[in-house]
């Protein structure tokens, strides 16, 4: 930990700020060993479960029922930050209006070239 130099763009992790890896309390301290206990036995259930050759239920595994539901309703969590509202500027609105830009100029162009008759078109069919 005395090697670690802080990034310039970037805060110091949890877990090498002293003030929270040195001064924790001894009720913190235990607090995070049984939610480790309790996360390690749900684990050990869950490959019990996942690993049993006469398995013949479907297990369900509440974390992935979450993920595919949020996936499946993205609107409902969806939370706009400057981050995607500056994502659906870049991607939904600059192109409509860059490509409004190039055909207007250029349907304008050709339509001055036509009216000033200095307009060559190759594949002429009258003649």
């Amino acid at each position: 930990m005395a090697d670690y130099r802080e990034a310039p763009l970037a805060s110091r992790p949890k877990t090498l700020d002293p003030n929270e890896y040195f001064n924790l309390s001894p009720e913190y301290r235990r607090a995070e060993e049984a939610r480790g206990k309790l996360r390690a036995n749900l684990k050990r259930q869950y490959q019990m479960q996942l690993n049993n050759p006469h398995r013949k239920e479907l297990i369900e595994d509440p974390a992935l029922t979450r993920w595919v539901f949020a996936r499946g309703n993205p609107y409902e969590h969806f939370k706009p930050t400057f981050k995607t509202s500056l994502l659906g500027t870049m991607f939904g609105v600059f192109p409509l209006v860059f490509l409004y830009y190039v055909f207007k100029t250029d349907r304008d162009n050709r339509e001055k070239q036509i009216k000033d008759g200095t307009l060559v078109r190759k594949f002429n069919l009258t003649s």
